[in-house]
């Protein structure tokens, strides 16, 4: 079954934590075993491997560098725009060298998108292993706008592949605030939506604080998921979607990808003591929130993959039966034991997150041409 994962930060791994994700996943282990500098060192779950032996070939893969407005926080950021702008591009230039490489193939449009689709449909259902050679499609993601030190620098993404966008990360952003912050939209920010939806880009309201999720739903008028949420009902956390979100979103026919990261996954989770086994965190406690979405929506169509795996977390943080991202392959039958039958669980695994690609690729090709964003002044210089 081919399957698309709405959220791998995959450039990240290579650049920031050093992982060449073309080498056999036992081999990353081991080449960092020896460090300490993270905590998920040595534990990882990724590489092009095991993301073609599960059949992962679409994903959606990021670009990750915000500013950081709070010299002590503990999470990774840079002082300056212009920094964070920089790491986005070193980024982008490792995605191009895995495109020289035949790793990977970046899917711009709705023709791109059918053609790899087929490529690997035609290959799996050969079923003699002809997918582990084929290259795995990616759709180019901002998680965080932070990078973007003038509105230019967005068309200037985008004309290198960006097609969605989340505003948000964590704490106070340049253009909007993320989790665990508070605040709407600045001005900056409402400009931001503006050009992103004239450009016909996929808002993603992963990690919107909630005044700003509101706000954002009423004032973007493209398309819209969220990559890599969970349930607020089941772990309440301002991080994840309350119940009144996931409505919301799927009004907006909007698709939410089940996160893998456990302590979105069980209530009470301490950082540094709390396990997946001591919270009998497993893969069925994903399909819990998948469940969950799907029971209050009436549908399954509004549930997706979004799994985050080796985003700045490893099998420390995953769930206990989950040693690799193949694993995924493992949710068909635990979703097949909930109910849910064969058209359901394929769109589950990666049809809907399809359907929502082709969607938006179509309303942007129908969409008249834009002219570049008037340039801002960077909200953000130093530190």
């Amino acid at each position: 079954m081919l399957i698309l994962d709405a959220h791998l930060d995959l450039a990240l791994n290579a650049i920031e934590w050093n992982r060449d994700l073309t080498q056999p996943l036992a081999r990353i282990r081991a080449q960092e075993a020896h460090l300490k500098d993270k905590p998920d060192r040595g534990r990882g779950v990724v590489s092009f491997g095991e993301m073609r032996r599960a059949g992962i070939g679409l994903c959606v893969a990021t670009q990750l560098a915000r500013v950081e407005r709070n010299a002590y926080s503990p999470i990774l950021g840079w002082r300056s725009q212009p920094q964070a702008w920089s790491m986005t591009q070193a980024q982008l230039a490792w995605y191009e060298c895995m495109e020289e490489a035949g790793e990977l193939v970046q899917l711009r449009d709705a023709v791109a998108l059918q053609n790899h689709i087929n490529r690997w449909q035609q290959a799996l259902a050969r079923n003699d292993d002809s997918h582990l050679a084929l290259p795995i499609g990616y759709v180019l993601s901002l998680e965080g706008a932070d990078s973007l030190v003038t509105l230019d620098h967005l068309h200037r993404a985008h004309a290198r592949g960006l097609r969605a966008i989340g505003p948000a990360h964590y704490g106070p952003g340049v253009y909007v605030n993320g989790t665990d912050a508070t605040g709407k939209l600045s001005d900056e920010g409402k400009a931001l939506l503006r050009e992103a939806s004239q450009l016909g880009m996929i808002l993603d309201a992963t990690h919107l604080c909630d005044d700003a999720f509101w706000q954002a739903l009423e004032l973007y008028d493209g398309p819209i998921w969220a990559s890599h949420h969970n349930c607020r009902a089941l772990v309440p956390h301002n991080r994840q979607l309350s119940d009144h979100m996931i409505l919301a979103l799927a009004q907006r026919d909007a698709v939410i990808g089940a996160a893998f990261d456990a302590w979105m996954l069980a209530p009470g989770w301490v950082r540094g003591q709390t396990t997946p086994q001591s919270a009998g965190v497993t893969l069925n406690t994903v399909v819990d929130h998948m469940d969950h979405i799907c029971q209050l929506t009436g549908t399954a169509r509004h549930c997706g993959i979004g799994s985050d795996l080796d985003g700045c977390f490893g099998t420390e943080q995953t769930p206990a039966d989950l040693e690799t991202i193949a694993d995924l392959t493992k949710l068909p039958a635990l979703l097949q034991q909930r109910g849910y039958n064969a058209a359901d669980v394929q769109g589950i695994m990666s049809g809907n997150f399809i359907c929502a690609l082709f969607k938006a690729f179509q309303q942007k090709a129908a969409a008249p041409s834009v002219r570049p964003g008037t340039q801002i002044a960077p909200v953000i210089t130093t530190h």
